[in-house]
C-alpha cells in the first residue's frame, strides 16, 4: 500500500492517497452546510407505512453533517415499530445513526427507532441525541420520521428533515423568478417601480395593478422621508370595473400610509398615516 501523503490540498495529484474522511466532511459542510439534510434527487426518503408495526424508508441520499450517505435508487429499508398501547398514545421518532467506533473509528450509519412513552394525553417525542461530529462526537442523529400512535395503530407520519435542493433546481427556479420581475429604470411620477409577478405599470399617472413594488423617491402628498422601500398596490373595484387604487407603504420605523388614486391617476387621498 502507498503511503499516506499529509496535504491540504484536497483536489490535487499528491503522490500517493492524501484525502481523509476529516476534509470530506469539512469540504461537505462548507458547500452544503453544517446540518443534518436530505439532498433532492430519487424518493428523497419516502416512508410508506406497510403495517402498524412496520414502516418502508426509500433510497436517499443523506448530508449528516458533511457525511454523505448514499442508499441506491433501488434500495429500502423496513424499521419494525412497537407494538402500541389500547388508550395510549406514544410518539416514536425514526433516525439516520451516525456511529463512530472509539477504537477503531471506523464510522458507519443506521436506521434506528427512537421509543416514546405511552401517555394517557398528548405523546411526547423522545429525546434525540444530537453530537458534533466535526468535533469529534462518536453518536449522531438525524430525525427522520415522528411516528404517531394511538392506541394500536400509527395515525401519522412527519417528515422532521430538510431536503436541500441541488443547483440545477435553484437556476430553474431563479430564472422563472427573474421573468417575472421587470425593473423600470427611469422614473414615473412616483419614484421608480420594481414590478413583481405580473403587476403592470402605468407611467403617466403612477398608477399600477396589484403588486409588491421597490418604492423609495416620492415625498409630495404627505409621504414620509424615510420610505422602508416597499409598497403595496391593490385597485379598487366597482361594479367590476377599475375605480381606483389603493397604496400602502412602510416608513424605516415600520409605520404604515395609506393613499388613495382616482382612476385617472389624480390624488384622491394624500400618504396618511395609519
Amino acid at each position: 500500500m502507498a503511503e499516506f501523503i499529509t496535504t491540504t490540498l484536497m483536489d490535487s495529484y499528491a503522490g500517493g492517497p492524501h484525502v481523509t474522511e476529516i476534509q470530506i466532511g469539512l469540504a461537505n459542510q462548507a458547500t452544503f452546510g453544517a446540518d443534518d439534510y436530505v439532498l433532492e434527487g430519487g424518493r428523497e426518503s419516502e416512508a410508506q407505512v406497510l403495517t402498524n408495526n412496520s414502516i418502508r424508508i426509500f433510497d436517499a441520499v443523506y448530508c449528516i453533517q458533511g457525511r454523505r450517505d448514499v442508499i441506491p435508487a433501488s434500495g429500502y429499508t423496513d424499521v419494525t415499530i412497537a407494538n402500541g398501547t389500547q388508550g395510549m398514545n406514544r410518539n416514536d421518532i425514526i433516525v439516520r445513526r451516525y456511529k463512530k467506533d472509539e477504537s477503531s473509528e471506523i464510522e458507519s450509519t443506521e436506521y434506528a427507532i427512537i421509543k416514546g412513552t405511552p401517555n394517557a394525553g398528548a405523546a411526547v417525542d423522545p429525546e434525540v441525541t444530537t453530537g458534533d461530529i466535526r468535533s469529534g462526537a462518536t453518536l449522531h442523529e438525524m430525525a427522520l420520521y415522528r411516528v404517531k400512535i394511538t392506541g394500536l395503530n400509527i395515525t401519522a407520519v412527519e417528515p422532521m428533515f430538510n431536503i436541500l435542493k441541488n443547483m440545477a433546481s435553484l437556476q430553474k427556479e431563479f430564472a422563472e423568478l427573474n421573468s417575472k420581475i421587470t425593473i423600470l429604470n427611469k422614473p414615473n411620477g412616483n419614484g421608480s417601480a420594481l414590478r413583481v409577478f405580473d403587476a403592470t405599470e402605468n407611467l403617466i399617472y403612477g398608477c399600477w395593478q396589484n403588486g409588491l413594488y421597490r418604492y423609495g423617491g416620492y415625498y409630495g402628498n404627505g409621504a414620509p422621508s424615510d420610505w422602508a422601500g416597499m409598497m403595496l398596490v391593490s385597485p379598487i373595484y366597482i361594479n367590476g370595473e377599475v375605480n381606483g387604487y389603493l397604496k400602502v407603504a412602510w416608513d424605516m420605523g415600520m409605520n404604515h400610509y395609506i393613499m388613495k388614486n382616482n382612476k385617472d391617476g389624480s390624488v384622491a387621498q394624500s400618504w396618511k398615516q395609519l
